[in-house]
């Protein structure tokens, strides 16, 4: 019993001796508020926020997200992605995705060749009516709802 009791005392040691130093020279930032999406980047199973840009001086922000290649067909994903980083009470809300971080935009306005890597465009826009999600034609091929 004493055997068992000392394997786990040292397992124990080590397991937190290897936590304190796998996190040195990393920086960390824990005291960061969750409430303010554009500066945390959030993620889920398939999908990750790379960045969130405002529009101009609006206070409106587009999210970009990067989504899994392997599974860039998945619908499911994009949902998920929506339903975190915008709130059902929210008066504006856009998304636009993308299967290759090399095209996700550092602004606002996409060249061309994003453009056409552009998988999903997702918008609500309460004040103004619109309520949209959009597809590529590589996500969806239904050519009467796809860009």
């Amino acid at each position: 019993m004493q055997k068992f009791l000392l394997s786990i005392f040292i397992f124990l040691i080590l397991t937190i001796s290897f936590n304190s130093f796998s996190h040195e020279g990393e920086h960390h930032d824990h005291d960061e508020s969750p409430a303010n999406p554009p500066s945390q980047l959030e993620s889920g199973n398939g999908w990750q926020l790379v960045r969130s840009l405002e529009m101009g001086t609006s206070g409106k922000f587009v999210h970009m997200v990067l989504i899994d290649h392997n599974v860039y067909t998945d619908k499911t994903i994009y949902s998920s992605a929506i339903n975190r980083l915008c709130r059902n009470g929210d008066e504006f809300c856009r998304i636009r995705f993308w299967s290759e971080e090399r095209f996700v935009p550092e602004t606002v306005v996409l060249t061309i060749e994003q453009n056409k890597q552009l998988r999903a465009d997702y918008l609500v826009n309460k004040s103004a009516g619109i309520s949209h999600l959009r597809w590529s034609c590589s996500v969806d091929p239904d050519k009467s709802h796809c860009f």
